[in-house]
């Protein structure tokens, strides 16, 4: 009865390692995926990172210094040049007011003198803002990408190591099967 209950827990071993075997290739070949999709895209839009002459503040410092001059790949440097590139700019071109405001600013310049040089700048500002905006949601876009590229590939580890421990768990309740299964000797 006993080595009977051991094969049959020790099958059951060998098909959740194949279960996780399977998983784990799937979040290997999916951290790839993504990967390569996040490398691609971003190299098409042949961004390079400022150099380290262009970095005003500590924080800009800190965030894009070890990405200097490099072109734009990962979505890790997408972040940081959208937090501390983009963001910086827009906040010093706008007195730190978002495009809602800038936006409502402007709209309601226009209704009262629509050709007034004030009203222009602020269009101008409107349409920077919209575009720094648009840049910046982008960005940070193949930023979660990269970061679920990540998570998918730490996934597939601990799936393989899973695969790893039952299949040596199974083939230790195999052994044991057999020993008990084995007539006794006097």
């Amino acid at each position: 009865m006993r080595s009977a209950l051991d094969r049959l827990v020790s099958w059951f071993g060998f098909a959740l390692a194949a279960v996780l075997l399977v998983a784990g290739a799937l979040l290997a070949y999916g951290s790839s995926f993504i990967n390569n999709n996040v490398e691609e895209q971003l190299s098409q839009q042949n961004i390079t990172m400022p150099a380290k002459d262009r970095l005003e503040t500590p924080e800009q410092k800190a965030a894009l210094e070890k990405f200097a001059g490099q072109k734009m790949t990962t979505g890790d440097q997408a972040k940081a040049f959208a937090d501390q590139y983009i963001l910086v700019h827009m906040n010093t071109q706008s007195n730190n007011k978002t495009y809602e405001e800038v936006s409502s600013e402007y709209m309601k310049a226009n209704k009262s003198a629509p050709n007034a040089e004030e009203t222009k700048k602020l269009g101008e500002l409107r349409q920077s803002l919209f575009m720094g905006n648009t840049l910046r949601g982008m960005l940070l876009n193949a930023y979660a990408f990269g970061t679920m590229a990540k998570v998918a590939l730490w996934a597939a580890i601990g799936a393989f190591l899973g695969a790893l421990v039952f299949l040596v768990l199974a083939l230790m309740g195999l052994r044991h099967a057999k020993r008990v299964a084995r007539p006794a000797t006097a």
